[in-house]
């Protein structure tokens, strides 16, 4: 695509000026914030600063990609480059002890976040809340299910660990 084009695009997501950023950010904070409460909430890691912090600076710099700076801006330059970002910070998330994976949901979790503070920096935030409270749902939901369905999994796993007591 040309960045004529490019541009032409961006003007359907303008930004009315300081303080409708200012409203993007707030309402990224929100729902970011909603997300770190489930997890701080069950103890994990990435909570409610964390992914408050995420969402805010991909809002952020999502918003910045809007403004023109120059003759041709492309928000999707720093869109891709944001996506990038947040994947090594969500890298960071996950550790590996011995064959068990740990983190992979706190990643995923950062990862989303992010991606729903750029949806309301380009103004969409119909489908960020949905995106939130569906991921909301997934958390929330989806873990009495887990534990239900995969109960003997995990009982049979617990049985095969071998603990090693100091005498």
């Amino acid at each position: 695509m040309s960045p004529a084009a490019v541009q032409e695009r961006a003007k359907h997501l303008p930004l009315e000026g300081d303080v409708d950023f200012a409203l993007r950010l707030f309402v990224t904070a929100i729902l970011a914030i909603s997300i770190g409460l489930e997890r701080e909430f069950h103890g994990h890691p990435a909570g409610i600063k964390t992914l408050g912090l995420v969402g805010v600076g991909a809002c952020l710099f999502s918003g910045l990609g809007l403004e023109i700076f120059g003759t041709t801006t492309d928000p999707t330059r720093i869109a891709a480059q944001v996506v990038t970002g947040v994947g090594f910070l969500g890298a960071g998330a996950i550790l590996r002890q011995g064959s068990e994976v740990h983190g992979l949901t706190t990643a995923a979790s950062i990862w989303v976040v992010a991606a729903i503070g750029m949806a309301v920096g380009f103004g969409f935030y119909v489908p960020a809340i949905f995106t939130t409270i569906l991921i909301l749902a997934i958390l929330l939901l989806l873990r009495p299910i887990e534990k239900k369905l995969f109960h003997r999994y995990q009982a049979i796993k617990e049985s095969v660990e071998v603990k090693i007591v100091p005498p």
